[in-house]
């Protein structure tokens, strides 16, 4: 059977595409693929093309899928391969195009080869030898689950990569005092004084669903997010449309924490939860606040989770910062095909180093843990 290219997801019936899903994850379902293309934040001029693989049985019905993407660039990634674009640039090898399958700008793990397992391991094959004839490098999976990986492993010329992030794990604590009891004294008294000064500024937190912002409230979410990438002379990659369209095709996954200031907005985090898991995606301020960064980002999700007894909070990419907060080590994973004989080696050699540096710095963060010793 031949495997299809999807340039518009809109042009499929989403429940189609989200009964492949194995799971609530919000990341890979329908309505936010669909919201990223027709909001105009992936697609023409943005280095992101949609071209979505799919394949169906013999009675035409959706078998398996692809979330694939076009890449002129390696930005919104988060996992990074910059340095591979310039050794190719200096050996006069063209790095882009190259395939992604991915979810654009979130570096969170979960399902990429979506519906019947089985049926991928063909589908990689088949992509992954028409590479040369059209003109593009490699193909490329990144925060992949274990299903993915099961497939991957041992595959002939894929290559695996690790990283590493920090995530927090709710173990049944009753509220945030109850989890504040399981640091080590130090690290209970920093995380206390942290909260402390932020409500001596007079700052308040409200938490929103998806469906309870008005679009006022929906400008000054995005007015902090764009923030956050022109303070350094960025673009920002989501458009406000995404955010009205979100709000109107998935509200019951949304959740917003704005900070107040005596009544006047001054901060936001912007969450999506799958009724398990808290996946913290994206903040601003628009101000100069003491430690409110931690509080709305980490204090304020660690509290929801603790309060809707969610099994894990996600807070995104980098780390340190993170881990004397309680939030754990743990190895993600991408992979790799590259069609350059000579890059794929020279990648492959470069991965046996970088994995045992991944791996030792991991384990080194996990006994930095601020939790306290059992007796």
């Amino acid at each position: 059977m031949p495997i299809q290219t999807l340039s518009r997801l809109a042009d499929l019936n989403p429940a189609s595409w989200d009964a492949l899903l194995p799971s609530a994850q919000p990341f890979v379902r329908h309505a936010f693929l669909s919201a990223l293309e027709d909001s105009g934040s992936v697609g023409a001029g943005t280095g992101w093309q949609p071209e979505h693989r799919l394949l169906r049985d013999a009675r035409g019905e959706l078998l398996a899928a692809l979330p694939l993407y076009r890449k002129r660039h390696s930005y919104g990634e988060y996992v990074f391969d910059w340095a591979w674009a310039d050794a190719c640039q200096r050996a006069g090898i063209a790095y882009y195009p190259k395939l992604l399958c991915a979810v654009p700008f979130s570096p969170v793990h979960g399902a990429r080869l979506l519906g019947d397992l089985s049926a991928h391991g063909a589908m990689l094959d088949e992509l992954t030898e028409t590479l040369p004839g059209l003109g593009i490098s490699g193909l490329h999976l990144n925060f992949t689950d274990a299903a993915a990986d099961a497939v991957l492993s041992g595959r002939a010329g894929w290559l695996e990569r690790i990283g590493c992030q920090f995530h927090w794990h709710n173990r049944g604590y009753r509220d945030f005092q109850d989890f504040l009891d399981a640091l080590a004294s130090r690290k209970r008294k920093q995380l206390r004084k942290e909260r402390e000064q932020v409500a001596l500024q007079g700052v308040e937190f409200d938490w929103l669903g998806g469906d309870q912002l008005s679009e006022a409230q929906w400008d000054f979410v995005y007015a902090c997010y764009a923030n956050t990438y022109q303070v350094r002379g960025q673009a920002p990659y989501l458009t406000r449309t995404f955010f009205s369209l979100l709000a109107e095709r998935m509200p019951q996954a949304i959740r917003v924490v704005l900070a107040r200031q005596h009544g006047r907005p001054v901060a936001m985090a912007f969450s999506l939860t799958d009724g398990e898991v808290l996946y913290g995606r994206y903040w601003g301020c628009l101000g100069e606040f003491d430690r409110l960064h931690f509080e709305t980002c980490f204090y304020q999700g660690i509290e929801q989770a603790i309060a809707a007894g969610w099994q894990r909070f996600d807070a995104g990419a980098q780390g340190e910062h993170k881990l004397i907060r309680g939030f754990e080590p743990l190895i993600t994973r991408s992979w790799h095909y590259l069609a350059h004989p000579g890059l794929r080696a020279a990648v492959a050699e470069f991965l046996t180093q970088e994995r045992a540096g991944v791996q030792a710095y991991a384990e080194a963060a996990r006994q930095a843990l601020p939790y306290r010793q059992a007796d």
